[in-house]
């Protein structure tokens, strides 16, 4: 009976002597899995898994971070973010806020007497507040946006923040970003537009994430949000929200072969957009894109707006909360050609089924598996029905049927494995 309490005991002390700091397996040199959606076509993407130990860096701060980009450099490198880094600080690790970034006078008081619809009319702002205010983002640009090049893989060790920041994927190929927290790409000057949307608005400059020109990319496990300064927050002027947030993540300028998994998408007005046109000059053969198991959570619209491409959208869950101002979820363009599989959508009974797809003079969505509120449902057949009579009927025939990608689990299936497993700090 001793030798089995002194077993027992011994057991549980061995237990409790597991550091309590112990990390995880080491994900920075996964690569993307074969089949795993558009971005493992021809040779894959691979990221940095091949960089010597020279250029493998564990960053703690913006400095040490944009010392470890390289100016968004083509030699094979992996980047791990510990802790939380703030892009909004200079040199020194200090935070700026917007009033540091302010010059030549600019200030939102006087920008708003300036270009007030009543006085200035609808012509595009210009003058001393206009220049001043370009001055002032141009200060925070130099901050914020940080150029990520080609043969990168960035990954998060543990609960790993990146806020304020703008990661520009631009014309850059093999590209890994994995568990990874990024918010509140948060903009202090945005632009008046007079003439957008027929009353103005207002235009935003920063995406937490943007592929522009991009190829091979996969994005994975990470969460992209406005924590920290929802747009809710924010006042209205000219009797327009004052937005300060762009997209989640923008796949736009013939960025091609993306594959976005298990993310988490949340807390966010125009989450994601793919194209940047509603025609295909300069995108011809490109801009595809698979997203899967991704969650899209307190998202008004863009999740995704495909304005061109072939994008396979499967295994995905949507929740949309009560009060939510919800636009739609599929957004539909000219050329875009969405394959939507066995997606699960949450929603409050204000939310129709027809309320999910937008579409701007879409001719094609093929989809298949839907359910809302835990029922199937046709939901080609359903928009059809009932969009506005001003919008075409939709066909199902998008000319294409995807081949790359892994299992696809039922909706039901897939609704509670992205509840559990999307998002930044999830990777098994």
């Amino acid at each position: 009976m001793r030798l089995r309490q002194l077993a027992v005991a011994t057991a549980v002390l061995g237990v409790l002597c597991v550091p309590a700091h112990a990390e995880a397996r080491d994900i920075s040199r996964d690569t993307l899995p074969a089949n795993d959606g558009w971005a493992a076509e021809g040779t894959g993407t691979t990221g940095g898994s091949a960089a010597d130990d020279a250029h493998v860096y564990t960053v703690t701060d913006r400095a040490g971070l944009v010392r470890a980009l390289d100016g968004g450099s083509d030699t094979p490198k992996i980047i791990k973010v510990a802790g939380t880094i703030d892009a909004n600080t200079d040199d020194d690790g200090h935070h700026l806020d917007c009033a540091d970034y302010a010059t030549d006078g600019y200030s939102i008081k006087k920008y708003l007497t300036a270009y007030d619809p009543r006085t200035w009319g609808s012509a595009k702002p210009s003058g001393a507040q206009e220049d001043a205010r370009q001055a002032s983002a141009a200060r925070q640009a130099e901050r914020v946006t940080l150029p990520v090049g080609s043969n990168t893989t960035i990954v998060g060790l543990g609960d790993a923040v990146l806020k304020g920041a703008n990661l520009q994927v631009r014309n850059a190929n093999n590209v890994i970003v994995r568990n990874l927290d990024l918010r509140d790409a948060y903009d202090c000057f945005p632009v008046w537009q007079p003439n957008t949307g027929g009353l103005g608005d207002w235009k935003t400059s920063y995406d937490n994430i943007w592929l522009t020109g991009a190829t091979h990319v996969w994005i994975d496990h990470i969460t992209a949000s406005d924590k920290g300064h929802p747009d809710a927050d924010e006042a209205t002027y000219f009797a327009r929200n004052y937005l300060r947030h762009d997209g989640l993540l923008d796949i736009t300028n013939g960025s091609d072969l993306v594959t976005v998994s298990w993310s988490r998408f949340q807390d966010h007005d125009k989450a994601m957009l793919i194209g940047n046109s509603d025609s295909a000059t300069g995108d011809r053969g490109k801009l595809r894109v698979t997203l899967h198991h991704n969650q899209f959570e307190s998202v008004v619209q863009r999740a995704p707006r495909v304005r061109f491409g072939q994008v396979h959208v499967y295994d995905n869950r949507y929740v949309v909360p009560e009060g939510s101002e919800y636009r739609y979820s599929l957004g539909v363009s000219t050329e875009s050609g969405i394959y939507a599989e066995n997606n699960a959508f949450h929603t409050p009974g204000h939310v129709e089924v027809a309320d999910l797809v937008k579409s701007w003079n879409g001719t094609v969505l093929h989809q298949t598996g839907t359910l809302f509120n835990g029922y199937p449902v046709d939901l080609l057949a359903i928009y059809d029905a009932y969009n506005s009579g001003s919008e075409r009927d939709l066909t199902a025939d998008v000319g294409w049927t995807p081949t790359l990608h892994g299992k696809i689990d039922s909706a039901a299936t897939a609704d509670r494995e992205v509840a559990r497993g999307a998002g930044a700090g999830r990777i098994p």
